[in-house]
This record gives structure tokens, sequence and C-alpha cells, in this order.
């Protein structure tokens, strides 16, 4: 398969990788979050993902910028929604602490793209 445009970036490929642990990971929580807890955790980490993916694809770096804003909203977004799930027992330590650790990289490169982007 050729590559796309934007899984050369690895910002995205991390946000990817924080997609699939969340929906994994979320597949065990309790059915009465599917419309709360889980549907919030799941569209933040896939819209992290898709923004890069999305922006890489405008034309123009004021415009891929904005898409690696939203893209860092979600990213802030899902550690919340982590964090309470995890203080609400919904999520183990361990799995809170490997997906923290997957979105703290996530935003770094992020950031770093971002800021490449700008000085492009």
């Amino acid at each position: 398969d050729p590559m796309l445009p934007y899984q050369r970036f690895d910002a995205w490929g991390v946000c990817h990788e924080l997609a699939v642990a969340t929906y994994r990971v979320s597949r065990q929580w309790p059915p009465s979050e599917s419309f709360g807890l889980t549907a919030q955790a799941r569209r933040a980490a896939f819209s992290a993902a898709a923004n890069i993916a999305e922006g890489s694809a405008k034309r123009g770096s004021k415009e891929f910028r904005r898409y690696l804003d939203l893209t860092l909203g979600s990213l802030s977004e899902l550690s919340y929604v982590l964090k309470l799930a995890q203080e609400l027992g919904i999520l183990s330590p361990q799995e809170w602490k490997e997906l923290d650790r997957l979105r703290d990289r996530a935003g770094k490169l992020t950031w770093g793209l971002y800021r490449r982007v700008a000085s492009a």
C-alpha cells in the first residue's frame, strides 16, 4: 500500500495508536457509559488523528495549523475524559498510565509539528 500523505507524520502515527488503544480499552467500560464517557473518549481520540489527516490535505500552512490546533484540543479533552474514567474506577490505574503516556507523546509530537508548519 502506498503511504498516504498524513502517514508521514509521527504525530499522526501516535494519535492513531492512541485512538486504537482508546477503542480497545473502552470496550470493557460499563454499558451505562456507552453514550457518556465511552462515546466522548472515542470521539476525542478519533478526532485527534482525523484532524491531522484532514489538515494535511489542505492547502497552505495556516489551514493545516488550524487542524493541528483542533488536534491539540481533542487531546486535551481526551486527557480529562481518561482522568475522570480513572477516578471513577472505570479505567484501571495501569490502563490510565498507558493511555496518558500515549496522549502525552501525541501532544508533544503535535506541538512539534505545529511549530514546524508555522515556521515553514
